[in-house]
């Protein structure tokens, strides 16, 4: 299957994370001895346990909810994280970032999705976040982008506008406050479920677990 996925992604240039969260380390290895370099975790406990077996060559991803509290475990290897949804989290990423002599690549999810238990920033948060001066003073994070998930539905359309709705503010971003640096460039969205909608409305980046792994255990 990851053959298959790689042949897809390939004329877009879109970057697969492996989902591997819940799966054993004899999993991710077979992945990995496929030539798949890029996985993703959403359990910072986990996350830690596997970078310390697995070849270090992994780009570690963390794509799950993150508590501040939780920072200081993974800053020092931490290829990105997709989740930043609060201010405060930011501060903390750096602060952890600055502490392990490192800048930490990371995306600001946005809430796309009708779900409630779906999270992530507003437009208006946002904004008044990186118009704050302090956040100008921050060196040791770096904004790649944004990432959004859409509801759980069967309803193609509504996930198609969800997916819109992340690209336009990606680019309304990218204009307004990240015109001049090249790496604010990606937008992680699509999963096992939509993941094609996502890259026809201009994902850079997805995420698939399932129909690599087989469902979660």
């Amino acid at each position: 299957m990851l053959e298959t996925i790689l042949e897809q992604l390939a004329p877009t240039n879109t970057t697969l994370v492996a989902v591997s969260k819940t799966k054993p380390v004899e999993l991710i290895t077979q992945m990995y001895d496929k030539g798949q370099r890029i996985f993703g975790e959403n359990r910072v406990q986990e996350l830690v346990q596997k970078q310390e077996v697995l070849p270090k060559d992994i780009e570690w991803h963390l794509i799950g909810q993150l508590q501040r509290n939780k920072v200081k475990y993974i800053a020092p290897f931490v290829a990105l994280i997709h989740s930043i949804d609060s201010y405060r989290l930011l501060q903390e990423v750096n602060k952890q970032a600055e502490k392990a002599q490192r800048v930490i690549p990371v995306l600001l999810q946005f809430k796309i999705a009708e779900e409630d238990t779906k999270a992530g920033f507003d437009q208006s948060t946002v904004k008044t976040m990186l118009e704050d001066p302090a956040f100008k003073e921050m060196k040791h994070v770096e904004i790649r982008g944004v990432m959004g998930m859409a509801t759980f539905t069967d309803n193609k359309d509504q996930v198609r506008q969800e997916f819109k709705r992340l690209k336009s503010i990606f680019d309304h971003l990218q204009k307004q406050y990240f015109s001049a640096p090249s790496s604010f460039k990606e937008i992680s969205m699509g999963m096992s479920g939509d993941y094609a909608l996502a890259i026809a409305e201009g994902s850079t980046m997805v995420r698939i677990g399932s129909l690599l792994f087989g469902n979660r255990t």
